[in-house]
């Protein structure tokens, strides 16, 4: 992980050129993480962006500790808005095959992924907004338990528990729809 430190100091004096670096260092993180609580990619582009305006307007008021875990709870915050507002609106089936397959594929294997994609993605929307979060954080983002709760402004039994609940109720909605793969990684308990 790069140290921050020097371009927030930059960007909090007002270093445009610095923000934008940070802003390149972070933005497929945040948009990942947008996109995997919204759904939608557009939702997700909006989502980054406005987590990007919002941290800019905020640079002052930033207390230190890890800006990486600022940066996604102003990103969570603006998606849990979104959520309140749409009422979460599933994502449609080819948004999420696209999304999560892998681009180099055998035709079938492409659409199975697509279909275990689509419903690990419907699984994932069908989960409380926190387990969501901290879900994605940890099991998509690879964020360690205490960056997750950095993140998420809650504490590492939280976390632990949420991710656990999380993976528990996923486990159980792939299970119901005889979808769990074989070997799937994201949902075998850890620690």
């Amino acid at each position: 992980m790069q140290d921050d430190g020097p371009l927030l100091s930059r960007a909090r004096g007002g270093d445009l050129d610095a923000f934008n670096a940070l802003v390149e260092r972070y933005q497929g993180l945040v948009y990942n993480v947008c996109l995997r609580m919204l759904g939608e990619a557009a939702a997700a582009e909006d989502a980054a962006q406005e987590t990007f305006l919002s941290a800019y307007r905020a640079l002052e008021r930033f207390r230190g500790g890890s800006f990486r875990a600022w940066l996604l709870r102003i990103a969570a915050n603006l998606c849990y808005d979104e959520l309140r507002r749409r009422r979460r609106r599933p994502l449609p089936l080819e948004a999420a095959a696209a999304v999560l397959a892998p681009a180099e594929q055998s035709p079938h294997q492409a659409y199975l992924q697509g279909e275990l994609a689509a419903h690990i993605q419907r699984g994932l929307a069908s989960l409380p907004p926190d387990q969501r979060l901290a879900l994605v954080l940890r099991d998509v983002q690879g964020l360690s338990y205490e960056e997750v709760a950095q993140a998420m402004r809650v504490s590492l039994g939280t976390v632990k528990s949420r991710i656990a609940r999380g993976r528990a109720r996923l486990r159980d909605y792939l299970k119901a729809r005889g979808v769990l793969p074989a070997a799937a990684p994201m949902l075998v308990e850890e620690d």
